[in-house]
């Protein structure tokens, strides 16, 4: 019987951890926890990461190094926008804000999405909505559990 190799779509159950390969501090890890299942190629996780998955097999452990422009991407300058403060109260439903607070922001197909709060005053804040990691070096190891 032949070990099932993870391919696009399938449903693959894994422990896996994100941590930062310039100073080894974990983002998130499944291990010592309940493990994920994703399915590649669906956007469960940063495209780069689904894409390493592709090819593995069942019962085997991975570690991959990313370089920043690969994992989650560059550091977008365009990102990082100010707004006054009636326009972050008219579209916030928070009131009481703190440096490094992600805010939620209602997009204009029904979704939503978050900024990082860089700077505050009465007048205006500034966000920085590049994802988190980007611009960061990371390693993700796996550990695949089952594949179907």
């Amino acid at each position: 019987m032949s070990v099932p190799i993870i391919a696009l779509g399938s449903h693959v159950t894994l422990h896996y951890r994100v941590t930062l390969a310039d100073d080894g501090q974990e983002v998130i890890s499944t291990f010592g926890a309940k493990p994920a299942t994703v399915s590649p190629g669906y956007g469960h996780l940063a495209e780069s990461l689904e894409r390493a998955l592709i090819g593995l097999a069942e019962g085997t452990s991975h570690k991959f190094e990313f370089a920043p422009d690969e994992a989650y991407g560059p550091r977008n300058p365009d990102l990082i926008q100010a707004m006054t403060r009636s326009v972050l109260n008219k579209n916030s439903d928070e009131t009481d804000y703190e440096l490094g607070d992600l805010v939620e922001f209602p997009s204009p197909d029904g979704g939503r999405f978050a900024g990082v709060l860089k700077e505050i005053s009465n007048e205006r804040a500034v966000f920085d909505f590049n994802h988190p990691l980007a611009g960061r070096p990371i390693r993700f190891e796996v550990q695949i559990i089952g594949v179907l």
